[in-house]
């Protein structure tokens, strides 16, 4: 039997997939976050724990994890020195291939085929295929990049947070909703913020779409300015080339409504998800492939 494992490791949760040669779901996985941020011995343990998770669903055994052929799709593998040391762990199967969890969401969204996909999930990236060929724009990392994603619109929320409490400016309902978590305290938000990592941002998110579609002034204006960031994405994208732009993430679905028509016009939606193309990347030929 060949086996064909797909991975998605992100900075809010990682999830496993695997399917047999004829495309069968046999076992599922997920965990916590396994970005390169987390360090290198704790992204393998993740990473091993999400394929127990799905290799036992499946009833396999430690000797069929040989004719397992893994696609491994990992948030911050671009950044220097990552992707050589990941591809030096000891994994137990017939093949790993490595990439950013970006290619795989494209990959997926798109059978393989030429197009881009915009990420917004706790970071925002936009991954392009033009001609074959991929490439990225944006997703350097939080706080310097990842513009409407969700990270961005917790921290946004955040900062308006603690100058409502200092009086700077209006206290909102968002304002104060997100000021309670802190016990209304400055020092007390500050010493979560020590501490804070993007997926805590990114938790803050769904709070501020909630209060902007409710039309509380500040996070309405919160949501537009993001929105206005995914609009010079997309419109990026198809300047560089891109026949089509699936958006996808966590935030995604919310964001399109904050979108002009016309810009939602030229949105697709994806043909599959990022395990679907982890799976491609492990060697997995989807029936229905253009």
């Amino acid at each position: 039997m060949t086996y064909y494992l797909g991975i998605d490791a992100g900075g809010s949760h990682c999830r496993s997939r695997l399917v047999d040669a004829q495309g069968a779901v046999l076992g599922m996985g997920e965990t916590g976050p396994a970005n390169a941020r987390i360090g290198m011995d704790k992204l393998y343990e993740v990473l091993l724990e999400v394929t127990r998770q799905a290799t036992d669903a499946a009833g396999l055994t430690d000797a069929d994890l040989a004719s397992v052929h893994a696609g491994f799709g990992i948030a911050g593998i671009s950044r220097p020195g990552i992707r050589d040391t990941i591809q030096q762990l000891d994994f137990p199967f017939a093949s790993e291939i490595f990439e950013t969890d970006g290619v795989i969401a494209n990959l997926g969204a798109h059978r393989g085929c030429d197009g881009a996909t915009l990420i917004l999930g706790t970071g925002s990236v936009a991954q392009i295929r033009v001609n074959g060929i991929d490439f990225a724009i944006g997703g350097y990392g939080f706080p310097i990049s990842d513009e409407g994603s969700g990270a961005a619109l917790g921290l946004s929320a955040v900062r308006h947070a603690l100058r409502a409490l200092d009086g700077r400016s209006a206290r909102t309902a968002l304002g104060l909703a997100v000021a309670d978590r802190f016990g209304q305290s400055v020092p007390k938000a500050i010493e979560w913020m020590d501490r804070a990592v993007p997926r805590d941002y990114a938790a803050i998110a769904p709070l501020v779409m909630e209060f902007a579609e409710t039309g509380d002034s500040v996070a309405r204006s919160i949501v537009e300015d993001a929105a206005q960031h995914v609009e010079r994405f997309i419109e990026t994208i198809f300047e560089r080339g891109a026949p089509r732009c699936a958006l996808v993430g966590g935030i995604g679905p919310r964001m399109k409504n904050w979108l002009r028509a016309r810009t939602v016009e030229k949105l697709c939606d994806p043909k599959g998800d990022p395990l679907d193309g982890a799976l491609q990347l492990a060697g997995f030929k989807h029936p229905t492939a253009a």
